[in-house]
């Protein structure tokens, strides 16, 4: 397997105080938010292939990870086998079986990704019927509808028009993700096998959760048609409820913001305007 080479400066994995982990071979370096390591190292005397996460993000919250999948303990979470908080937070997490669904179904010319989907949705709203107990999510600027100015900025007023004029429905709270999409998620022998990064988690609005993994993502071959869209939501609404308009709203909001930062991007900004003109229909 080829690992990612490093492609830019970190903070050092060798530096870090470790208390239940020894680190003896980095393998690569994942593109992230945070420094992330993908690596190996000795762990109750046996040698286990893990990921380091240090801090790096502005707001980065390693901590409430790390409490999240301890109170959340589910398979499908990885396990954490160190962490700390000096002099820089940071979780060593043991690595999960599987791939992103980006890699398995390539550029999906066949549809391969239909035969996941309903598992997909299935799984996350499984993960918002846990009854657990968590903080409020972090407020990230996606939750909040721009100013008029900055839809005029981007000849897409007639999305400030529709969402500005609706009379918000009292919001369903529930434990959710924060950042439950594919590059999250993995799969091994046709089946969901992993979900990481849990340090957007906490008690949120299921909507939004439901919307963020909905979300078309630069470059993503999958989850871009209406077909696929629906298997989703079929497999979600077998385990849990949403509600449909607050689902469109959320997703527009979403989109409007990723319209605003994806200006190299002409044919992802085609499908997202595409989107937006469906959803403020």
């Amino acid at each position: 397997m080829t690992h990612p080479q490093k492609w830019r400066e970190t903070a050092d994995p060798w530096a870090l105080p470790y208390r239940n982990f020894a680190l003896t071979e980095v393998l690569g370096y994942p593109h992230a938010g945070n420094d992330v390591f993908q690596a190996r190292g000795l762990w109750r005397g046996r040698e286990v292939e893990i990921y380091i996460k240090i801090a790096r993000q502005e707001g980065a919250n390693l901590l409430n990870e790390v409490e999240t999948i301890a109170a959340l303990n589910w398979p499908l979470a990885p396990e954490v086998l160190d962490w700390g908080s000096a002099p820089v937070p940071f979780a060593v997490t043991r690595a999960m079986p599987g791939e992103r669904l980006s890699a398995i179904v390539g550029d999906n010319r066949t549809c391969a990704s239909m035969a996941y989907l309903e598992e997909y949705g299935r799984t996350l709203a499984q993960l918002h019927a846990v009854p657990l107990d968590r903080p409020p999510v972090r407020d990230r600027r996606f939750f909040h509808l721009p100013g008029e100015e900055y839809f005029e900025r981007l000849d897409l007023t007639f999305v400030h028009r529709h969402l500005a004029g609706q009379k918000p429905a009292p919001a369903a709270r529930c434990f959710c993700h924060g950042d439950f999409h594919y590059a999250n998620v993995l799969w091994a022998d046709g089946h969901l096998s992993a979900i990481l990064d849990f340090e957007l988690s906490g008690t949120g609005e299921r909507e939004f959760d439901l919307a963020w993994a909905l979300a078309l993502r630069p470059g993503q071959r999958f989850l871009n048609t209406s077909a696929e869209i629906e298997r989703f939501l079929q497999g979600y609404s077998a385990c849990g409820s949403y509600d449909p308009a607050a689902l469109r709203d959320r997703l527009a909001l979403i989109y409007s913001r990723f319209y605003g930062f994806s200006g190299n991007e002409p044919e992802y900004l085609a499908d997202v305007r595409r989107a937006l003109h469906e959803l403020c229909a």
